[in-house]
């Protein structure tokens, strides 16, 4: 009788503790609310609104990633060719939701009231640091496998430099989009949403992705609109990119339009992961009122 007491009372102690621990586990994916259709043009407007509310902070940003991208097309230039150019261009468009991090905390901060600095924006990405980084490996090895698809393209659908018949593009860059659409699609959906979650809250990287994924998911009337009108803001940059490839005119108006479009897009991210995720059961970010 003695002996039996403890041991029944341990049981219920470990049962108790399993209880607990169970309530406070944080579920497997964030859930989501269902989107109207037309509501990503709404994100748009917000992302105007913090635009104005913080012009030299999200400049900087866009700034940064012209001045990246100059840097990237002198060495596919220097080493390879205007294809290889327009390839890497276009694999850039991959990796743009990491350099568009910084407008997520600028809109945070905005929305918390407090006055932008590009000082909380780094205080935001070195704490985020290791999870971000487990996502650029993600769009680091998506991206090499997007170079290898884009040189295989120009193989085997090659076109003479020398023509000025555009008609003569069709083969290439319809082949070539149709490639490219499949890469897009993957990271839009791994992105659409994780990132901002991870800036925001105390959240590990697989579960952002995942609760992005379920999102998008959920919501693809939403989702593509959403698609298109990124689509719509980078390809006018494309477009004069093409344009000007003989005197390199149209690459520096489609960093220059990406400089603003990006920090634009960025904002609109923070607003749909607002709108669309309830993410309060992982902690929030505190570190902003520092």
């Amino acid at each position: 009788m003695t002996t039996d007491a403890p041991a029944g009372e341990s049981q219920v102690d470990a049962s108790v503790a399993t209880a607990v621990d169970d309530a406070n586990a944080l579920p497997f994916v964030a859930p989501c609310r269902t989107l109207g259709m037309w509501e990503p043009i709404g994100w748009l407007g917000h992302a105007w609104d913090d635009f104005k509310s913080a012009p030299r902070q999200s400049l900087t940003y866009g700034a940064v990633v012209v001045l990246l991208s100059w840097a990237l097309a002198y060495i596919a230039i220097r080493y390879g060719g205007y294809f290889e150019l327009l390839a890497l261009v276009s694999g850039f468009i991959l990796v743009a939701p990491l350099l568009a991090v910084g407008t997520y905390s600028i809109s945070e901060q905005i929305e918390r009231g407090l006055k932008p600095s590009l000082r909380r924006c780094f205080v935001e990405e070195r704490r985020a640091f290791g999870n971000l980084m487990v996502f650029a490996l993600i769009l680091m090895i998506v991206f090499l496998v997007w170079w290898r698809a884009a040189s295989a393209v120009h193989i085997f659908f090659p076109v003479d430099m020398t023509t000025p018949d555009w008609t003569d593009y069709l083969q290439f860059l319809g082949i070539g989009s149709a490639v490219g659409s499949i890469f897009a699609m993957i990271v839009f959906a791994a992105a659409a949403f994780s990132l901002p979650m991870l800036m925001d809250r105390e959240a590990d990287s697989i579960t952002a992705v995942v609760t992005s994924i379920n999102a998008v998911l959920r919501n693809k009337p939403a989702m593509a609109v959403w698609a298109a009108l990124i689509v719509l803001a980078v390809a006018p940059g494309f477009a004069l990119l093409l344009l000007g490839r003989g005197k390199g005119a149209g690459f520096a108006l489609v960093m220059a339009l990406l400089g603003i479009t990006l920090p634009l897009i960025g904002h609109a991210t923070w607003h749909a992961y607002r709108a669309t995720i309830d993410a309060s059961a992982w902690p929030r970010n505190e570190h902003l009122d520092q």
